[in-house]
């Protein structure tokens, strides 16, 4: 298996992107992925659209080491979706020469978000982008069938299912939709570790998501399984935020152990799938 490892916005968080930059060259990820809108309202997120000097010294930064922008995020589709709305959005992304753009879907409807998921692939196709539908359990794309029907019946050469660890585990996703998704609308997958079991609630899957994952190999996730499940030279990026681990140990060194422990799963289940 010979993947890109990529370092995350929330695995590298509180660093600025020109910092996160000189971090995955240090440590050795292959690329980063920066956060240039918020999650949710008042969420974390780098300003790279309005801060031009930030923005200029990211550019900088990924010339003088060559690790790129792999994957930008967020882009959520609600019911109220317009494509103008992306514009300083996709600019951005198109200046960093970013791969990938990761897309929520938010609108309960789903013939509409087909619709908009559509309009925003033709939106980001000039860029070079892909559009990545990620599935989670408390948004409208629930899991990999759905995220798998929506991008196909929206029919655009760019558009993407993002498959997160995390949300394969605690969604009704099985690791035969895994294998079943095909290899042209796979872009990238995140990977990080969580508890096993599936949360009752989504106050509480949300919690997870966003503030308490867990390191690969430190959690309940059949990660190998989803490792192979995949293809073999997909692009992994390293996403696992923790409010308890990540202030204590500072961005540099849960990185390090982030891709230490991710290279680690990656080679056992290397390993189990030639021994299988």
């Amino acid at each position: 298996m010979t993947h890109i490892y990529s370092l995350a916005y929330l695995t590298s968080t509180p660093l600025a992107p020109p910092d996160a930059v000189m971090l995955a060259n240090e440590l050795g990820y292959q690329a980063i992925g920066v956060r240039i809108a918020p999650a949710a309202p008042g969420g974390d997120f780098s300003p790279l659209p309005t801060d031009a000097a930030m923005l200029r010294e990211t550019i900088r930064r990924i010339d003088d080491t060559g690790v790129p922008i792999f994957d930008v995020e967020i882009a959520r589709l609600g019911a109220d979706f317009k494509a103008d709305h992306f514009a300083p959005f996709l600019e951005t992304a198109g200046r960093l020469k970013a791969r990938a753009i990761l897309v929520a879907g938010d609108d309960p409807d789903e013939a509409r978000l087909t619709e908009s998921f559509a309009s925003f692939c033709r939106a980001a196709a000039p860029y070079g982008l892909t559009a990545d539908l990620e599935f989670m359990p408390w948004t409208a794309v629930r899991n990999a069938k759905a995220a798998l029907r929506i991008v196909t019946n929206a029919g655009e050469p760019n558009g993407r299912i993002l498959v997160d660890s995390l949300h394969a585990a605690r969604s009704a996703t099985s690791l035969d939709d895994i294998v079943s998704l095909p290899r042209q609308l796979l872009s990238y997958a995140q990977l990080c570790d969580a508890p096993a079991g599936i949360p009752a609630t989504n106050e509480e899957l949300i919690r997870t998501a966003r503030c308490a994952r867990l390191l690969p190999g430190d959690g309940g996730i059949d990660l190998r399984g989803i490792v192979r499940a995949l293809p073999g030279d997909l692009p992994l990026s390293i996403e696992i935020p923790n409010d308890e681990w990540l202030p204590k140990l500072g961005a540099e060194e849960w990185s390090r152990r982030a891709l230490a422990a991710a290279r680690r799963i990656v080679a056992e289940a290397a390993e189990g799938k030639a021994t299988a």
